[in-house]
C-alpha cells in the first residue's frame, strides 16, 4: 500500500490555509491543515501597493507552515498565490520574501486557473460527481464560477469581487445600512451579469457553495433556523432583514459567527445575495473541498505522472495548427543539447528539461496569427491565454524563452546572467537554427559544452560542409551572444579529427 504525504499552501486574499494529505491508493486523505487569518487584501491600497502590515502577517503565517513541512521534498508541495498577489504591484517584492519564509516556490495562478482547482477540490467531495453542478467560490479578492460534471470543468469564470474588498468598501468598520448594502448588491450583480447568460445556457442541476464564505453562510443560517439545510434564498433574505436591523456587526449576535470572518462577513452576504438573484437559484449546498484539496489533487497527478500541463500543451498544439513532426524534432534536439551540458536533466521530474520540451512544442503557436514576427506572437498567447495547469510565472517563462528563440537576445535581457534559463534558450536557439529547413534530418552532430561565461558548439566539418545556411546562422548566433556578454564559439572539426564517437 502506497502511503506518502504531500501539502498544499493557498495564499488566499483572506486568510493562508496549509493542507497536508495522505496518498493511499492514489486517494487523499486530508491529515492535517493550518489557518491563518491574514485578510492580505485588507492591507491592498487604491493604486495596489500591499502595506507592511498585511506583509508581516503573511510572512509570519508561512514562517509557521515551514516548521511543519520543512523536510518535505519539493515535489510533494505545491503553493499557490490567488487574486490579491495577481493584482498587487509590489507582489514580486513580496514573493521573494514568501518564498524564503515558506522554503518552496510559489506559483501566482490566474483566476481560472484558480477556479479549475477549485473544482478539482470540490468534484472529489461531492457523493453525486457525474450530475453537472455549479459551484460558486467567494474568496477574499475574488470569485470563482464553475460549471462542470464528472470531474471535468465545462465553464469557468473568476470575476473581480471578493469578501475582503466588498466589506472594506461597502460596509466600512462594520457599518451595515441600506445603501451599503444596496450598493454593494448591485455592484456584485454587474459583475455577475456578463456570465449570467452563458451560464444560464450550459446549465446546472446543483448549486454548490465553497470556501470560507459559503461555510460562514451555511453554519449561520442553520444554526440561527434562518435555513432547513445549505444556503437558501429565503435564509438569506432573513438574514439580511437581521443585519440591516443590528446596523452594525458588533450588534450582531448570531450561533456559528466566528471571530475571523466577523470583518468579512457583511460583503460575503452581498455577493452570495447577488449570485443567488442574478443566476435565479433557490438553494446552495456546501462542500467541504476547495482551492487547497484541488491542489493536493493536481499534484497528485504530477506525482504520478500524470501531469495536466502535458495535455494542456497537446491542446495548444492542435488548436493552434502547429505542425507537430517538426515541434518534436525541434523539442527533440533541443533535449539531446540539454543533456549534453546537464546528464542530470534526463531525471523524469527535471523542470528544466520539461519546460524545454514544452516551449519547443510551442515555440510556433503564434504562426496561427502571422509568420512575420511569429515568435512575438507566440510569446502574447503563451503569457496571456488560459493554460490549465500552468501558473502565471510558468506562462511567463514559457513565453520569454519562445519570444528568445530567434532575433535579438536584448529582448529577454533583464534576465538574471547567471539564470540557467539562459541555456535552455541556448538549446532552443540552436535547434530551431539547425532544423529552420524542416526536413527531418534527425538530430546533428553537434556537440554543446560550456566553457568560462559562455558555450561552445562543436561542429562536424563534414556534416557541415554543405549546409551553408546552417554555417551563416550559427555565426549569426555567435554574434548574438556576444551582444549581451554571454559568448557562444562555433569551433568546426575536421573529419580526419573527428572523435570516434561521432
Amino acid at each position: 500500500m502506497n502511503r506518502e504525504l504531500i501539502a498544499a499552501i493557498d495564499l488566499g486574499s483572506n486568510s493562508f490555509r496549509l493542507q497536508i494529505g495522505r496518498i493511499v491508493n492514489d486517494q487523499i486523505y486530508p491529515l492535517d491543515g493550518i489557518k491563518e487569518a491574514v485578510r492580505l487584501a485588507a492591507g491592498l491600497s487604491p493604486d495596489r501597493m500591499l502595506d507592511a502590515a498585511s506583509q508581516f502577517r503573511g510572512l509570519g503565517a508561512l514562517r509557521c507552515f515551514n516548521e511543519r513541512i520543512r523536510d518535505y521534498p519539493v515535489d510533494a508541495v505545491r503553493a499557490v498565490a490567488t487574486n490579491t498577489l495577481r493584482v498587487a504591484k509590489n507582489a514580486p517584492h513580496f514573493l521573494v520574501q514568501a518564498e524564503a519564509a515558506l522554503g518552496f516556490p510559489i506559483e501566482v495562478i490566474a483566476g481560472r486557473e484558480e477556479a479549475r482547482l477549485i473544482y478539482v477540490g470540490v468534484a472529489h467531495t461531492l457523493p453525486n460527481p457525474h450530475k453537472q453542478q455549479l459551484v460558486v467560490d467567494i474568496g477574499g479578492g475574488s470569485t470563482e464560477f464553475v460549471i462542470g460534471k464528472s470531474f471535468k470543468p465545462i465553464a469557468l469564470e473568476s470575476l473581480y469581487m471578493g469578501c475582503v474588498s466588498y466589506s472594506l468598501r461597502y460596509f466600512p468598520e462594520g457599518r451595515i445600512d441600506k445603501r451599503g448594502m444596496r450598493d454593494a448588491e448591485m455592484a456584485a450583480q454587474k459583475e455577475i451579469q456578463t456570465i449570467a447568460h452563458a451560464y444560464r445556457e450550459v446549465g446546472w442541476e446543483e448549486a454548490v457553495g465553497s470556501s470560507g464564505s459559503a461555510k460562514a453562510l451555511v453554519d449561520v443560517l442553520e444554526l440561527n433556523g434562518l435555513s432547513d439545510g445549505g444556503i437558501t434564498r429565503s435564509g438569506l433574505e432573513k438574514l439580511r432583514a437581521l443585519m440591516l436591523k443590528a446596523g452594525h456587526m458588533d450588534n450582531l449576535n448570531l450561533d456559528g459567527m466566528r471571530p475571523d470572518r466577523i470583518p468579512v462577513f457583511t460583503g460575503g452576504v452581498a455577493i452570495m445575495w447577488a449570485v443567488f438573484q442574478e443566476l435565479g437559484l433557490e438553494r446552495m449546498t456546501f462542500s467541504e473541498g476547495a482551492l487547497r484539496l484541488g491542489v493536493l489533487y493536481d499534484l497528485l497527478g504530477r506525482y504520478h505522472h500524470h501531469d495536466l500541463r502535458d495535455a494542456t500543451v497537446s491542446a495548444f498544439v492542435e488548436r493552434y495548427g502547429v505542425d507537430h513532426v517538426h515541434a518534436r524534432q525541434v523539442a527533440d534536439t533541443a533535449r539531446a543539447f540539454l543533456l549534453q551540458l546537464d546528464p542530470s536533466a534526463a531525471e523524469a521530474e527535471n523542470m528544466d528539461r520539461r519546460f524545454l520540451e514544452w516551449s519547443a512544442m510551442l515555440h510556433e503557436v503564434g504562426v496561427s496569427v502571422a509568420h512575420s514576427s511569429y515568435h512575438k506572437h507566440s510569446a502574447y498567447i503563451l503569457g496571456n491565454a488560459d493554460m490549465p495547469g500552468f501558473s502565471r510565472m510558468d506562462q511567463g517563462r514559457l513565453a520569454r524563452m519562445v519570444l528568445a528563440h530567434r532575433g535579438k537576445l536584448s529582448r529577454v535581457g533583464g534576465l538574471d546572467p547567471e539564470s540557467q534559463e539562459w541555456r535552455l534558450i541556448l538549446c532552443l536557439r540552436l535547434s530551431a537554427v539547425v532544423h529552420r529547413a524542416r526536413d527531418a534530418r534527425g538530430i546533428p552532430p553537434l556537440r554543446l559544452k560550456r566553457e568560462g561565461r559562455g558555450h561552445v558548439v562543436v561542429a562536424d566539418g563534414e556534416w557541415l560542409r554543405n549546409l551553408h545556411l546552417t554555417a551563416a546562422a550559427l555565426d549569426e548566433e555567435e554574434r548574438h551572444w556576444q551582444a549581451i556578454g554571454l559568448p557562444m564559439k562555433v569551433r568546426v572539426e575536421r573529419a580526419a579529427h573527428r572523435p570516434a564517437s561521432l
